[in-house]
């Protein structure tokens, strides 16, 4: 009596998970031709491909779709693709991943039309105002330079052979005239890593990106979904005068993110964060009284520029050059570029700061300290006294 007690209850719970299971699929929303939805691979026959797509119906997908050029399957079962969702007949549900995967003709083109789904497309010759682009079932297109990227390709020899998916904006006379566009492709996954990169991008991530253009005061950077300025304060810990001469156009960077301000559509990276401080070396290898060789990087009225290496600058105040003898201008003894063998006077570490002597040098005189790069000038007490000691020179 208890068995049978049990297998009724186990039969109740077997036809109560089936009524759920079943609602749950009459509850599920409708597929709208074009829409794209992630399915599971259930079986893989030798025409058709079974998936799971969370509807009442099976979803059968082309399986020449999901075979390379050597007709080798890229998918097993259980994988998830992603899927547009074509028509519906009766209890099935047919699928493509991408117009051209399987046998096309002008009415499949025609309905990826209607309903956006991506298209492959060869890339043929360069015509007037953009590229033939030769699509599944032999048809011809015409893509505008602007569409097939989102920048104008500087070398069209470089696309010519190559397949890209492409979006069908304009479809007329019967499949005569189709127009089509990569570059909106392109905007939707932009889009959709934007979304993505909102939740979880923050001031201090690592990011790689690839210079876009160069201008005086930075490069712009994209980083796959969103454009920013590298700053030429944060190229490097050295000075850089001109951004031309450390970066170009392509370069790829793995950069820090400085700012994010999703409201204004503003971003800044640095390069500087990126790379190890050569301040940490300053206090061992660099000491007071210690004698090095470096380069002459910039003459101001009031002394010379020394770089040591690459972020670490020093200052030669102007009355410890000319061995002596009084000059209106440190261009009169030295020149950009010139190698100078300098003693280090005096350090400041918290304040970044270093003051030089000519090693030759023997004349007491007054020391500046520079911060790296060359932003500081000294003291106001130490550029007053230099020049009351010109005065009583004269």
């Amino acid at each position: 009596m208890t068995d049978d007690k049990d297998q009724s209850a186990d039969t109740s719970e077997d036809e109560s998970f089936a009524e759920l299971f079943e609602q749950s699929l009459s509850a599920a929303a409708p597929l709208e031709p074009g829409q794209k939805i992630q399915a599971t691979i259930l079986q893989i026959g030798k025409e058709w491909v079974f998936l799971d797509v969370g509807q009442k119906g099976e979803g059968v997908l082309d399986v020449r779709e999901l075979q390379d050029a050597q007709g080798e399957l890229t998918a097993a079962v259980g994988d998830r693709v992603g899927a547009y969702f074509l028509s519906r007949s009766g209890g099935e549900l047919r699928f493509t991943t991408r117009i051209g995967g399987g046998a096309t003709g002008t009415e499949q083109l025609e309905e990826a039309w209607r309903s956006a789904i991506p298209v492959d497309g060869r890339v043929e010759k360069e015509i007037k105002g953009g590229y033939e682009v030769r699509l599944p079932g032999a048809v011809r297109a015409f893509c505008p330079f602007s569409q097939l990227g989102l920048r104008r390709v500087e070398n069209p020899e470089e696309v010519l052979g190559q397949t890209f998916p492409f979006k069908i904006t304009q479809f007329s006379e019967q499949g005569r005239n189709v127009v089509v566009s990569h570059r909106e492709i392109l905007e939707e996954e932009r889009r959709a890593r934007r979304a993505e990169l909102r939740q979880t991008l923050k001031e201090g991530d690592l990011v790689k990106g690839v210079v876009t253009s160069i201008r005086d005061f930075g490069a712009f950077v994209d980083i796959g979904a969103i454009e920013g300025l590298l700053p030429i304060s944060e190229i490097g810990y050295g000075r850089v005068e001109r951004v031309d001469e450390v970066l170009h156009v392509g370069q790829e960077l793995e950069l820090a993110v400085k700012s994010c301000d999703w409201d204004k559509e503003r971003f800044s990276f640095s390069l500087r964060d990126t790379l190890a401080d050569p301040w940490s070396k300053v206090g061992s290898t660099y000491r007071e009284g210690a004698t090095l060789t470096g380069t002459v990087s910039r003459l101001a009225p009031f002394g010379a520029f020394v770089t040591l290496e690459e972020g670490i600058d020093g200052l030669v105040h102007i009355s410890r050059l000319g061995e002596g003898r009084h000059i209106k201008h440190p261009q009169e003894v030295l020149k950009v570029g010139q190698k100078l063998t300098v003693t280090i006077e005096k350090l400041d570490l918290q304040e970044r700061r270093i003051s030089l002597i000519p090693a030759s040098a023997g004349e007491e005189g007054p020391s500046s300290f520079v911060e790296p790069g060359g932003a500081g000038m000294g003291t106001l007490a130490d550029l007053l006294k230099g020049g009351a000691n010109r005065k009583k020179r004269r």
